[in-house]
């Protein structure tokens, strides 16, 4: 079987290959193409791959670089798509230009996001047209942000053979039924209630042996606490909504507190990755070893990890810095749709009929069965209505979104920004708008 990694030269690929040559999924994979468009971060992961340390006897896939897209493409069975359109600089820019304006600017939630998308997206369907000529039968399971949006665009191209991951929602349950004492059979979802979109849901039961246990788990401020999202919504908020929601709606709950503690600091979160990326792929091509250099950088990032949700918490826990989430949940859903071998995970999927109060073709992230046939969500409650309201107003900014960038549509994409719950002015989406085109000047002449 082969994998192509498009992105190849990212940060967190080490995470992938390493998970492919030992453990569960030793095996499953015998080739692997890494692709990008950047030669030096190519040679530069591709040392990293050469220099992991791996255990006696375990078997390593066949490792490949290649530059040209359509060349690393034949053969494929599936495609992992980790891209990042602007690099680390565009991340400070769409930090930067949205926070001069006094709104968020993180890459996938608000103003940032919207942006972000506005490059991801026309990126990606190259990538699916490409899929679509070289190798239609492949998967492609997306990580390039923001993930909902993509994989909603390449579903255009690609249909139901594309689909999203993200190891949030995953981490959250993960850490919640630790907490409750629900015990999680491997590849197994049953008991667990959550519902919403890629960084926007929420936990809304966990049941075992007949009984929720998540009331008591929120009615428990001493273990709502123990993990990383108690922490970061407190107890009262959980309890309030009765449930736990994903770490990224702080960002929704607390956005007067998030832009002001990304206005206060030193530097963005974009700005520092920024940094540390520039001097890390330059010592990754000279460092004699490169595997140990990428080890401690992959710690400084995992510390900083919103970062602005934790002013008061400290580092963070061990059991939340534990790399494991991202590559377990790709290569898991990798290996139901190749072999078969059937495993319930959350990821971005087509809505259809799972959630009838949303548009079928919404991509909704929610428990699914995956196997060779593909994803299939499973049976889910109905949104609350603050949560409907709440996905309802989002997927109405993803939908002008990719519009904007499937037609070269500025009006739409000037609607997303009008329409954003945490962008409060059209004239503010205006000037966003005239913001992003005047520091990425290949949007302005996209519209053309």
């Amino acid at each position: 079987m082969k994998l192509v990694i498009v992105g190849g030269g990212g940060f967190r690929v080490p995470l992938v290959y390493r998970a492919l040559s030992t453990g569960q999924f030793a095996g499953v994979i015998d080739r692997v193409v890494l692709h990008d468009a950047d030669p030096g971060r190519l040679t530069a992961i591709a040392r990293v791959l050469q220099t992991m340390p791996l255990p006696a006897g375990s078997g390593p896939p066949h490792l490949v670089t290649e530059l040209s897209l359509d060349a690393a493409l034949p053969g494929a069975d599936v495609v992992f798509a980790a891209i990042r359109s602007g690099g680390a600089a565009g991340r400070v820019l769409d930090e930067r230009v949205a926070l001069d304006e006094g709104l968020l600017g993180q890459e996938t939630v608000g103003a940032g996001g919207i942006s972000y998308a506005l490059r991801s997206v026309p990126q990606m369907l190259v990538v699916a047209e490409s899929m679509r000529r070289v190798c239609p039968d492949a998967w492609l399971i997306n990580f390039t942000n923001p993930a909902g949006m993509v994989t909603r665009a390449v579903q255009t191209v690609l249909g139901d053979r594309a689909l999203g991951i993200c190891d949030s929602a995953s981490g959250l349950v993960s850490r919640a039924a630790a907490a409750a004492g629900v015990p999680l059979a491997e590849g197994s979802l049953a008991g667990v209630d959550y519902v919403g979109l890629n960084h926007l849901g929420w936990l809304r039961g966990l049941t075992h042996d007949g009984v929720d246990r998540l009331p008591a788990l929120l009615a428990d401020p001493q273990r709502l606490t123990s993990f990383e999202e108690g922490r970061v919504f407190g107890p009262d908020l959980p309890r309030l909504l009765r449930s736990v929601p994903n770490e990224y709606l702080f960002y929704y709950y607390f956005h007067r507190e998030a832009v002001r503690s990304l206005a206060g600091a030193t530097e963005t979160r974009g700005a520092f990755l920024h940094r540390q990326q520039d001097q890390l792929y330059t010592e990754l091509l000279t460092a004699p070893e490169p595997f140990a250099v990428w080890e401690g950088a992959r710690r400084a990032r995992e510390e900083g990890y919103l970062a602005e949700a934790r002013p008061d918490a400290g580092d963070r826990d061990e059991s939340d810095l534990a790399g494991g989430g991202y590559e377990r949940i790709a290569l898991a859903a990798m290996r139901a749709l190749l072999t078969g071998q059937p495993a319930e995970l959350i990821v971005n999927v087509r809505n259809g009929s799972a959630l009838p109060t949303l548009p079928a073709d919404a991509v909704v992230e929610l428990p699914a069965r995956l196997d060779r046939a593909g994803a299939i969500p499973l049976a889910a409650g109905p949104p609350t209505s603050h949560q409907l309201g709440l996905m309802a107003q989002v997927l109405a900014v993803e939908e002008a979104v990719v519009n904007a960038a499937v037609h070269a549509d500025r009006d739409s994409a000037l609607r997303a920004f009008v329409l954003h719950p945490l962008i409060d002015s059209a004239h503010a989406a205006s000037r966003l708008l005239l913001g992003y085109e005047h520091a990425f000047p290949d949007l302005a002449a996209f519209w053309k």
